[in-house]
């Protein structure tokens, strides 16, 4: 059978908001929230309506279950002042949602008799209730003590979400698989629109949408077999243009297309797609292109 808490928490931001909205909707009682930020008292009044706003120690004293979503270098102090200020009781849950922490970052709380769980969304969020639907189906990252596992399971049920068991060591390797691919992604498109934006697109966003759309649907089917383009096919006259006229129109975005130039080009080298003799003639175009050094690749060249 499944347990009803009283939940409170602390950080009340994108994340925080959100949670708090969905445990509620699934039938828990939300009895305070901590948010000092216009912002986050705006979530609240948002999402989570009637919920009043009380200091993060009244918080912890009201809810059974304490969540945690405040960012990740200030969670062990805010534990620590909790703990320290006799806010955390015994049989208490508290749950954080850092993707990089652990249990140990939770010791404080654990060794007042606190149950004690580390449940990371992998999910972006903007903080309304567009996130709400996306909890469906979404991946959470769990480290908890096997004690506390059911307890666990049934919070991700609850979010309507899907578990993932993560060891204690590995979390921070989890969260940097997470960060690389999604919030450099975002990195990414934002400065291929910028390119995009230099070379005449009005509409930069809706020109890639399709194409990204199926990029990475056949990425994450296919991994490096999905990769097209001019470094996979060793077309060292594009490469070149590509760095002159990204040089000379959108300077911004040469240190990143560089980057992820001989990421590809040292990926397709490895598994054999391209010929040595093209790879070194591009890392050649790669490395110039850094110095400040282009210049135009005659044809007698890439042969």
């Amino acid at each position: 059978m499944s347990t009803t808490f009283t939940v409170g928490v602390v950080g009340a931001g994108r994340v925080g908001a959100v949670l708090s909205a969905a445990l509620r909707a699934a039938g828990h009682d939300v009895v305070a929230a901590a948010g000092e930020s216009d912002a986050s008292r705006a979530r609240i009044d948002a999402l989570l309506p009637g919920v009043p706003t009380a200091k993060p120690s009244d918080v912890a004293r009201a809810a059974d279950l304490l969540l945690l979503t405040v960012p990740d270098d200030m969670l062990g102090n805010v534990v620590t002042v909790l703990a320290d200020s006799g806010a955390i009781r015994e049989g208490q849950v508290v749950v954080h949602t850092s993707g990089r922490h652990g249990l140990s970052v939770l010791a404080p709380a654990e060794a007042l008799g606190a149950r004690v769980v580390a449940l990371h969304p992998a999910m972006t969020f903007t903080g309304t209730d567009v996130d709400l639907p996306r909890l469906t189906g979404c991946v959470f990252g769990v480290t908890t003590r096997p004690t506390e596992r059911d307890l666990a399971m049934q919070l991700v049920a609850d979010l309507g979400g899907r578990l993932m068991w993560v060891d204690e060591e590995r979390r921070t390797l989890y969260h940097a698989g997470l960060a690389h691919g999604a919030n450099h992604l975002v990195t990414l498109v934002t400065e291929a629109m910028e390119i995009l934006r230099a070379a005449g697109a009005d509409d930069p966003a809706g020109t890639l949408r399709p194409l990204l759309t199926a990029a990475l649907d056949n990425a994450l089917d296919a991994g490096d077999a999905a990769l097209t383009g001019p470094i996979v096919r060793g077309d060292v006259q594009t490469v070149a243009a590509h760095l002159d006229d990204i040089s000379s129109n959108a300077p911004q975005t040469l240190t990143s297309y560089l980057a992820m130039a001989r990421a590809t080009l040292s990926r397709v080298v490895t598994d054999g797609r391209l010929l040595p003799i093209r790879a070194a003639r591009i890392s050649e175009l790669l490395d110039a292109a850094e110095r400040g050094e282009l210049r135009a690749v005659t044809p007698e060249e890439i042969r």
